[in-house]
Parts: C-alpha cells; sequence; structure tokens
C-alpha cells in the first residue's frame, strides 16, 4: 500500500509564554482533523505538541505537497489560531505568515516534513520535533544515523546498509541543493553539514533500493518573514529496521546534547535537550531547547502508536549533560559564544539597536 505521511507545525500561541500550548488549542486541532479523517481525507492522524508548537502528524494517500492536506492543516492552524486569540495566548497565529492559503503552506510559515512510501510488511517510524531551535538541527543526528558506523552498526555488518545512504543538502539561504554519496563523500559533505545555521539536511535515501529514508523540514521562518517571528523548530521523519538503522541506532545520537542555536529571542546558542513530550515545556531562558521523539508502526495507513521513545531512563545522562551546560553557557549572559555572532543576528532585534546607534560610529583616525 502506498502511502503519504505529513508531519505539518506550526506556532500558534504559546501557554504560557513560549513555554507550552494550550489543552483546547490541542482540543480544536484534533476536532478539525477527525472531521477531516470522517470525510475520507485522511487515513489517520496524531496531534501533539513540543512546546509551543502545534504538531500536525497525518497519513493520507494524496502524495507530497497535495493541496487538500495543505490547506487541511492551514485551516486547522487558523482555526487554533481564533481559539489562542480567544485564551489570549502569547504570540497566537505568529508562524502564519500570509493572510490566505495559497495552494501550499511551504513558505508561508508553517514546517513540513513529509514522505510518500510503499508500507512495508512492518514499517517503524520515527518521528523528531524540536522547539527553541533552527531547522539545522537535524545535520549531526542524521549524519549518525546514516554515515557514522561508531553510531550505526548496521552500516558495517549489515549487507542490505552496506551501500550507504545519499544525502540532499540544501543551503536555506540561497535557496540551491546538492546530494552528497555516504560513504565516499562524506568529508565534503561535513563541511556543509557542519554550518547547521545555513546548510540543512532535506533527506536521505538508500542507495541501492532508493527507498526514502527520512526526510526533515528546512523552512527558515526568519528568510520567509524578513524579520525575527520566532525559531524554525523543525520536525523530521525516519523510517527504521530492515534496510534502515534499527530503533535503538537511530535515537542514540541524542545521548549527545548537541549545541544548537535558538533558545531565548533565537539569539542564543544552547544544549538540545531530549525529553518525553510531558517535559517538552521549556522555560528556563526559554530553554533549553527541547526535542521529543514518538515512534509509530503503520498498519495499512493506520498509525500504531504513538510511543514516547525519550521517555526513557537511558537519557537521563544527556538531560543531566544538558542541564550543566545550560548553567556554563548562560554564565556568559550577552557574551558569544552563548550569544549567536553578530552576523548570524541579522534577523533577530539585534539591527533595532543598529538602527538606533548608526550614526554615532566615527571613522578611525590614521
Amino acid at each position: 500500500m502506498r502511502i503519504t505521511l505529513s508531519v505539518i507545525k506550526a506556532d500558534v500561541g504559546g501557554y504560557v509564554g513560549h513555554s507550552s500550548s494550550h489543552p483546547q488549542v490541542l482540543e480544536k486541532a484534533r476536532e478539525c482533523l477527525n472531521q477531516a479523517q470522517e470525510r475520507g481525507v485522511l487515513s489517520d492522524f496524531h496531534v501533539t505538541n513540543c512546546g509551543d508548537d502545534l504538531q500536525l502528524i497525518m497519513t493520507h494517500t494524496k502524495g507530497e505537497e497535495n493541496a487538500d492536506i495543505h490547506k487541511l492543516a492551514w485551516d486547522t492552524f487558523v482555526e487554533c489560531t481564533e481559539v489562542a486569540k480567544s485564551l489570549k495566548l502569547h504570540g497566537a497565529g505568529q508562524d502564519l505568515l500570509s493572510d490566505a492559503f495559497s495552494g501550499n503552506v511551504k513558505g508561508m510559515g508553517p514546517g513540513v516534513a513529509e514522505m510518500e512510501f510503499e508500507e512495508r510488511e512492518a514499517e517503524t517510524i520515527i518521528i523528531f520535533m524540536a522547539d527553541k531551535t533552527s531547522s539545522g538541527a537535524w545535520n549531526l543526528p542524521l549524519y549518525k544515523m546514516f554515515a557514522d558506523p561508531f553510531n550505526t552498526i548496521g552500516l558495517v555488518i549489515a549487507s542490505n546498509m552496506h551501500g550507504g545512504f545519499s544525502f540532499e543538502v540544501q543551503d536555506v539561504k540561497e535557496h540551491q541543493k546538492i546530494t552528497f554519496l555516504a560513504p565516499e563523500e562524506i568529508y565534503d559533505m561535513l563541511i556543509f553539514l557542519g554550518a547547521p545555521g545555513r546548510y540543512a539536511v532535506k533527506t536521505v535515501h538508500h542507495r541501492e533500493t532508493g527507498e526514502i529514508a527520512a526526510t526533515s523540514s528546512t523552512q527558515r521562518l526568519s528568510m520567509m518573514a524578513g524579520r525575527y517571528v520566532g525559531k524554525d523548530d523543525p520536525v523530521c521523519v525516519v523510517r527504521a529496521q530492515g534496510q534502515f538503522p534499527a530503533v535503538g541506532e537511530i535515537l542514540e545520537p541524542f545521548t549527545l546534547p548537541q549545541m544548537v542555536e535558538g533558545w531565548m529571542r533565537g539569539s542564543h546558542h544552547g544544549p538540545l535537550m531530549p525529553t518525553s513530550v510531558a517535559q517538552a515545556n521549556p522555560s528556563r531562558f526559554d530553554g533549553p531547547p527541547r526535542a521529543i521523539s514518538l515512534g509509530f508502526q503503520l498498519s495499512r495507513g493506520k498509525l500504531i502508536g504513538p510511543r514516547d521513545m525519550f521517555d526513557d531512563p537511558a537519557f537521563d545522562e544527556a538531560r543531566k549533560e544538558a542541564n550543566k551546560i545550560a548553567d556554563y553557557l548562560r554564565r556568559h549572559g550577552p557574551f558569544e559564544p552563548h550569544r549567536l555572532p553578530l552576523e548570524d543576528m541579522e534577523y533577530t532585534t539585534m539591527p533595532q539597536v543598529m538602527k538606533r546607534v548608526k550614526e554615532r560610529f566615527l571613522p578611525l583616525e590614521d
């Protein structure tokens, strides 16, 4: 059975501040998607949140970038925004950058990760969602999952993975893309993956079969709006088992609370903390940045699950380490490397300060 999995997210209003999502907003989203399922638009759905980001997980048979599915998501976000406004939630509708739907939510604010595939006999899916960080946050985990044998032993000992994977990498500033082959081009690829503020992995494919293995959202909100409206808070979908990494190999990269950009006002570096859904309510300095992971089995398009994959004491040390890193960075206050370098703050609130003092700069005397 050919199925499409669409994960579309947006911040439609924070409760309290930027820390979480209100239950009534989540309930309105479930109501909208349930009506769509009853009309036959969706095969199945799951609604959740990561911090203040509303997450719509949907299965259907309409393919990627389908106008009906994208309009459903957009209309759902609009209705949820009205609930957020009625409750006077913070930043109601802040990710909706247009007044009207134009056929596709790409470029309109919401983040999108979609993949179409033939459902396997046992189809295991892991969905990652993040809050208070940018679209390149998945670069390191995806590299480790699909190209690092020290993380994924299947690359060495599983014959159906030994041929490697291909990575489509997008330049989010220049709107270009390039494909690298792993393992032979990983040195070239790492030059770009190591700059997640500009380059982001969009898709990963199994090289021998061409099957899609992973996809992520690479939308940059600030690039769309031309101003700071919040971080991208990306999503990522990964297929597991068989010719793909095992579930444990997919989760293992998150034992490192890697440094990502985001956190307070989108202007800081902070550790990406893997947490359960219940703990994904970043409130310390609007952080630290959070990542959640939901696991599903698919059965004829039906979502069996979810399992909260980071609700596991095996990640306790990662959370503890993230808190220590957060303590260290916070002591730097407005100084780098806690605060982003000036060239990376072009789309934050910093330009307002620069405009105010620009005329006071004087040339240096020879």
